[in-house]
């Protein structure tokens, strides 16, 4: 069986679990976002079909939200936030070298879909500033020589 073949099954099996109502279309997404990181056209298609949406309100859903892509995302996330307070404290010499660091702008994902970059509006830590997120974990106060040590133990995993 092709990788392909394995994915539209593991896809017909969370649209399987879930009936074919319309109002079923946000958790198949969210579903499918969480197993594969990111929802294919292919996938927003089966959805569509089980549910009963139009592809064009589907599309303007996983659009609309920040949690969906429709592009591959990295398997860990690096957000780095450019809110006022982290913005002052210099937080896009963070970005930079990140963009640098991984060959990727901010908003893009590695090429070996391991990283993907992406700056954030403010996720409440201001007194911490510049805060870097690693998944859903926060990193205060954060600098380039952290940020090198970070990566270095992602490395190493």
């Amino acid at each position: 069986m092709s990788p392909q073949e394995s994915k539209l099954i593991d896809i017909d099996e969370i649209i399987d679990s879930y009936p074919g109502r319309p109002e079923y279309l946000i958790f198949l997404l969210q579903d499918i976002q969480a197993a594969f990181n990111y929802i294919s056209p292919e996938a927003l298609a089966l959805v569509c079909d089980h549910t009963g949406v139009p592809l064009s309100r589907a599309y303007s859903v996983a659009t609309f939200y920040k949690s969906f892509s429709l592009e591959p995302r990295g398997e860990h996330e690096i957000k780095v936030c450019d809110g006022t307070a982290c913005h002052l404290r210099r937080s896009e010499l963070l970005v930079e070298h990140l963009e640098r660091r991984l060959g990727v702008p901010a908003g893009g994902t590695t090429k070996d879909l391991r990283l993907t970059l992406d700056t954030i509006s403010c996720p409440g830590c201001c007194a911490s500033s510049p805060v870097v997120m690693l998944d859903e974990d926060y990193y205060p106060k954060f600098t380039t020589r952290q940020l090198d040590e970070l990566l270095k133990d992602l490395e190493a995993d």
